[in-house]
């Protein structure tokens, strides 16, 4: 049977997010996976190149999983009718509803993390409770059915640990394997206890224009 694995595209999403945990679970056993956007039409990035689209709203299947990732551009997918509406229907029949990085917002904003525990990016972590959910600093949060992952290439442990439960531990790592993730990163600033607060303050006022208003 084929999982259906979907992530929303919108225009100034962090690519990373969506294609980091779409390599991962596209290894899954008949994933199929799907980018999905309003409009069936080459989706900016913040990095400045185009996604293309597999789908819109209006044709999209329902999902098995649906992942929301975040972005610039996730304050005008919070108040876009049509994207808040189709997450809202999709979660009604998803196995599971997840999220990476600031997508946790965009979840919130569509009333679907009220009551659970979520990650989200360091920067915008503490706006969580603005829409009901939890705030948890973790890389990793799982509350029944909503997994999500913190910031940005945290989206690749987040993929790894939803493959683990839906195909078991073995198959994840096996993906783990045959995609050589073994990180070692050349300098200690992954977060704002490991980069110090020059460089903390630099990169906060770089995402200030991103967070939702309080």
């Amino acid at each position: 049977m084929t999982l259906h694995i979907g992530f929303l595209i919108y225009p100034y999403v962090t690519q990373l997010d969506a294609t980091g945990p779409a390599q991962v679970l596209s290894q899954l056993p008949d994933a199929r996976i799907h980018m999905v956007a309003k409009r069936n039409e080459p989706v900016e990035t913040d990095a400045g190149f185009a996604l293309m689209p597999t789908g819109t709203f209006d044709d999209c299947p329902q999902l098995d999983v649906i992942c929301v990732p975040g972005g610039p551009g996730q304050l005008a997918a919070m108040q876009d009718a049509p994207t808040l509406a189709f997450l809202q229907r999709q979660e009604c029949a998803a196995r599971y509803v997840t999220s990476v990085c600031g997508g946790a917002l965009l979840l919130g904003a569509a009333g679907l993390l009220k009551g659970y525990k979520s990650a989200c990016h360091w920067a915008f972590i503490d706006h969580l409770p603005l829409f009901g959910a939890e705030p948890v600093a973790e890389r990793i949060v799982r509350d029944r059915n909503r997994i999500s992952g913190g910031g940005v290439t945290a989206g690749i442990d987040f993929g790894l640990a939803l493959a683990a439960e839906i195909a078991g531990e073995d198959t994840a790592k096996r993906i783990q394997l045959f995609l050589e993730y073994d990180p070692a990163p050349p300098f200690e600033a992954g977060s704002p206890a490991k980069a110090g607060p020059v460089i903390e303050a630099e990169v906060r006022a770089a995402f200030a224009a991103m967070a939702p208003q309080q």
